[in-house]
């Protein structure tokens, strides 16, 4: 059969008029959006280059890394979970990983986090805090083998004259209650 090509029509090209952009304008919520994406990005970044201090530095004084072992569990205070840590426990995890004589980091290894659908779920105009939630993707390399996890990431940003810092970080996994050949050892 041959082959039937259309004709374009010739309509005259649409020229926008003279500050015909000047419609669209940037709102609050989509600069605090482009803020809090540059902060969760920062912290993915710091967690692949194994920048452990400056990770845990993202983190309020009272602030909380949390990995619930279920996704049913609505508070990480007195029940088993995978992570519960404030910043003296993550400092404890950060030196055992980073000591010399840690077997559990040989052979060596990486990650490469993505985070990508952040959305603001709550927005203190007062504070300025937000509520944050996004999903992740992590691939861990190790023992020339790859693992991957996956799931949503729920922040509670806390809004500081120098950005923003963590109150709390829930980690839910899709994968978290699945078995592996070994534990995690440093944060997703």
């Amino acid at each position: 059969m041959p082959v039937v090509i259309k004709k374009r029509s010739r309509k005259k090209a649409i020229t926008p008029k003279k500050n015909s952009f000047a419609q669209f304008r940037v709102s609050d919520d989509d600069v605090i959006l482009r803020e809090v994406e540059q902060f969760l990005y920062r912290q993915a970044e710091l967690l692949d280059a194994k920048r452990w201090s400056d990770y845990i530095e993202l983190f309020d004084a009272d602030g909380i890394y949390w990995m619930p072992a279920s996704l049913e569990q609505i508070t990480g205070d007195g029940m088993p979970s995978i992570f519960y840590e404030d910043r003296n426990l993550m400092t404890m995890r950060m030196k055992r990983i980073a000591h010399p004589h840690a077997w559990s980091q040989t052979p060596a290894w990486g990650t490469s986090h993505i985070v990508s659908n952040v959305t603001l779920e709550k927005v203190d105009s007062r504070t300025g805090d937000v509520s944050v939630r996004s999903r992740f993707h992590m691939m861990e390399f190790r023992r020339d083998a790859s693992r991957h996890f996956a799931g949503v990431y729920h922040h509670e940003l806390r809004k500081t004259k120098h950005g923003y810092t963590i109150r709390l970080q829930r980690t839910d996994m899709v994968n978290g209650e699945a078995p592996f050949d070994y534990v995690l050892l440093a944060w997703v």
